[in-house]
C-alpha cells in the first residue's frame, strides 16, 4: 500500500490512519500515514473520509464486498474541551445509493476512538462468522459474537460491555444492518450514523460491532487559546441562535413547515398535514415531554424525550416524526412513537423506512402492489411493514428492503416517478416546489436527497428569495450552504451551532489554528469547503455517476402543488436544469457536471 512520509503531526492528529483487514478469523492493523498536506486540505471528517475512499476503494465495487472499504473518521477537535465537538464520520460507498455516502454521529465512541492513536480506522474483508471488532493503543482483535445476532444494537452494546469491560465504547448494528437492508444504520450510545445504509455495509463484513478504547492522548497547538475559545463557544451556545433546539428540539419544525406549506404528506402529494398538532412539539412537551438530554461534550442539549403508551421512553426528532407520521399519513403520536422505536431496534434509516413505506402505500392505492392492509394512515400497517422490512421477509418485506428506487425498478409501470428518492436517497422533510433552493440542494448533492450536506431551506424560510421561483440567487444560496457544511463535518462541529457565528469560516479558521498551529484563514478554509465537495463529486463521477442523476423525481417537475392559501407551487424541469447549469458554472464544472480532469492530481493530492 502506498503512504505518505510521516512527518510531525499537526495538533489535534495523529497523522495516521488505521488499515483493518479482516480475513475469515482474524484481523491485521497496517499503520497508513497521513501527509500534513492532507490532512490540512482535507479537514478531517467526511472530508479526509472523502479522500480515503478515493485511495483504498476499488474502482466500481460492490459496496457490500468484502474489498469495500468503511472508515470511522475523526477530526482535530475530537477530545477537545470545544462543545459538539465529540462527533465522528463513517464514510463509504452506499449500497442503497451506489455513490460516496457520509453519516456523522456523536457519542463517546468519537472521542475512545480517536485515542486509540489514529485519525481513521478503515474496516476491510469479511469475518467468517458474526464477530466482533475491537481495537485499542495495544492492536486488533477479532473475536466471535454468534451470541449477538439479531439483538438491536443497544442490546449488543449491552452485552459487549459486559464481556469485554466497561472501558471499550461501542457502535453495533441491528437486525438489519445482519440481514443487508440498504438503509441499515450502526448505532452507538442511542446515536445512529444513519443514512445510506452504513450499517448494511458492516452487516456484508460478518461485523455485529466495533469496539475501540482509549489509549494515548493527543495534544493541541495552543492549549491556553483552545480553552479560551472553548469558554466563549460554551457561553455563545447558551444564546438566542439555539434557543429553539433548546427549548423544544428540532421537532419545533413541523407546525413551522406546515404552516409554510412545506411539510410532504402522503408521499409528497400535499405540503400540509391536517394532523400536525397531534404531533407537534408544542403539544407533545406539554403533554408528554419528560426529559432533555445532550450528546457527548454539547452544550445545547436539543434531545427531547417523550413518553409512551404502556410506558417507556422515546426520543424524537423532526426527521423520524415527519418520516412516519405525515409522510406516511400517520397521525396518531403512539403509532409514530412506536415505529420509530421499532426503527431503532431494527437498525433502520427513519427517512430512508419512511419513504419507501410511502411509495408502497401509494403503489397500494394504484394497484401495483397486492398489498391491499398497507394503507396511508393506518399505524398498524406501519409498524407491520417495518417488521416485514427488517426481517427482509419474502415478498413485500424484500421487496422494500431495497429502497423506493430499486424497488420501483421492480413494481414498473411508471412507480418510479413518484418514488421520493435522489440519486437512491429517499427525500427528508421539505418540500422541493415550495423550497426551490433548497431543490437545487437535493438535486445536486452528492450524498443523494439530502438536508445536512445542502441545507439550502435556510435561504427559502429566510425570506431572502423568493421560494417558489428558483434562481441565480437560489443557486449561491445551494453553493453557500453546501460548503459551509463541508468545513463543518469535517472539523467537525454540529450544524446546530451554525447561527452562533457571526462570521464562520473566520472563526472556524481560528479555532482550527489554536488546535492544529496552523495559520489558516477563511480564504484557505473556502478553498477547502469546494475542494471537498469537487473530491466528492469525483469519486462519484469515477463510480458512473452522470448529470443525469442531478434531478428530482418527476411528480416534482411535473405535478404542481396545490397549497392551503389557494396559491400554486410549480417547479419545471427547466427550471431546474438552469439551475443546476449555473451550479455547474460557479463549482467549475464542464457542462455535463464533470470536474475536469487536469483538476484531479492536485485536488486529490497525487503525484
Amino acid at each position: 500500500m502506498e503512504a505518505y512520509s510521516l512527518h510531525m503531526a499537526p495538533g489535534g492528529f495523529f497523522a495516521r490512519a488505521l488499515i483493518v483487514d479482516v480475513d475469515g478469523e482474524t484481523a491485521t492493523g497496517m499503520p497508513f500515514e497521513l501527509d500534513e498536506r492532507v490532512l490540512r486540505a482535507y479537514l478531517g471528517g467526511v472530508g479526509l473520509g472523502t479522500w480515503l475512499m478515493h485511495r483504498l476503494a476499488p474502482p466500481r465495487v460492490d459496496p457490500l464486498a468484502p474489498e469495500a472499504p468503511l472508515a470511522f473518521v475523526f477530526s482535530s477537535l475530537v477530545g477537545t474541551p470545544l462543545t459538539t465537538s465529540a462527533k465522528f464520520a463513517v464514510v463509504a460507498k452506499s449500497p442503497l445509493t451506489g455513490l460516496l455516502t457520509d453519516a456523522l454521529a456523536s457519542s463517546q465512541f468519537a472521542i475512545a476512538g480517536k485515542l486509540t492513536g489514529h485519525d481513521a480506522i478503515v474496516i476491510r474483508g469479511r469475518a467468517t462468522q458474526l464477530s466482533v471488532l475491537l481495537i485499542d493503543a495495544a492492536g486488533v482483535r477479532l473475536e466471535p459474537a454468534p451470541e449477538l445476532a439479531g439483538l438491536p444494537a443497544s442490546e449488543a452494546e449491552t452485552q459487549a460491555r459486559e464481556r469485554f469491560g466497561r472501558g471499550w465504547r461501542t457502535a453495533a448494528i441491528g437486525p438489519a444492518g445482519e440481514r443487508q437492508v440498504r438503509y441499515a444504520t450502526i448505532s452507538h450510545d442511542g446515536r445512529h450514523a444513519g443514512r445510506g445504509g452504513l450499517g448494511a455495509v458492516l452487516g456484508a463484513k460478518n461485523i455485529k460491532a466495533v469496539l475501540v478504547r482509549s489509549g494515548t492522548k493527543v495534544s493541541v497547538a495552543d492549549q491556553a487559546g483552545v480553552l479560551a475559545a472553548a469558554k466563549d463557544l460554551r457561553k455563545r451556545s447558551f444564546g438566542p441562535a439555539t434557543a429553539k433546539y433548546r427549548e423544544l428540539g428540532t421537532l419545533a419544525n413541523l407546525l413551522a413547515f406546515n404552516a409554510v406549506s412545506t411539510l410532504p404528506t402522503r408521499n409528497f402529494t400535499a405540503a400540509t398535514f391536517e394532523g400536525a398538532p397531534k404531533l407537534a412539539a408544542e403539544e407533545l412537551h406539554e403533554m408528554r415531554g419528560v426529559a432533555r438530554n445532550s450528546c457527548a461534550s454539547c452544550s445545547i442539549g436539543c434531545e427531547h424525550i417523550y413518553s409512551r403508551k404502556g410506558g417507556g421512553s422515546q426520543r424524537m426528532e423532526y426527521e423520524n416524526v415527519f418520516a412516519l407520521g405525515p409522510l406516511c399519513g400517520v397521525s396518531d403520536p403512539d403509532d409514530v412513537f412506536a415505529a420509530s422505536a421499532r426503527c431503532d431496534e431494527l437498525g433502520l434509516d427513519t427517512i430512508s423506512a419512511g419513504g419507501t413505506i410511502a411509495w408502497a402505500m401509494e403503489c397500494v392505492e394504484r394497484g401495483l402492489i397486492d398489498e391491499p392492509w398497507l394503507r396511508f394512515g393506518d399505524g398498524t400497517a406501519l409498524l407491520r411493514a417495518l417488521d416485514a422490512i427488517g426481517d427482509r421477509s419474502p415478498g413485500l418485506g424484500e421487496l422494500l428492503a431495497q429502497g423506493s428506487r430499486a424497488a420501483a425498478g421492480i413494481v414498473g409501470h411508471g412507480s418510479i416517478d413518484f418514488a421520493p428518492q435522489v440519486k437512491g436517497l429517499e427525500l427528508p422533510g421539505y418540500e422541493p416546489r415550495s423550497l426551490q433552493s433548497m431543490a437545487l440542494g437535493l438535486a445536486v448533492n452528492a450524498r443523494g436527497a439530502d438536508h445536512n450536506r445542502s441545507g439550502a431551506y435556510e435561504a427559502d424560510l429566510s425570506g431572502d428569495v423568493n421560494r417558489f421561483a428558483g434562481g441565480a440567487a437560489h443557486v449561491a444560496a445551494a453553493i453557500g450552504t453546501e460548503d459551509r457544511a463541508a468545513v463543518m463535518d469535517s472539523m467537525i462541529l454540529c450544524k446546530f451551532l451554525r447561527g452562533v457565528f457571526e462570521d464562520p469560516f473566520t472563526e472556524w479558521a481560528r479555532l482550527l489554528s489554536l488546535v492544529t498551529g496552523w495559520d489558516m484563514d477563511d480564504g484557505e478554509l473556502r478553498r477547502a469547503a469546494q475542494r471537498i465537495v469537487r473530491a466528492k463529486r469525483a469519486f462519484n463521477l469515477r463510480e458512473g455517476a452522470t448529470a443525469a442523476d442531478d434531478t428530482l423525481p418527476a411528480r416534482m417537475l411535473t405535478t404542481p402543488l396545490e397549497l392551503a392559501s389557494g396559491r400554486t407551487a410549480t417547479l419545471t424541469a427547466d427550471r431546474l436544469r438552469s439551475m443546476i447549469t449555473s451550479y455547474y458554472v460557479a463549482r467549475g464544472f464542464d457542462e455535463a457536471g464533470r470536474v475536469i480532469t487536469t483538476d484531479l492530481p492536485d485536488l486529490l493530492l497525487e503525484a
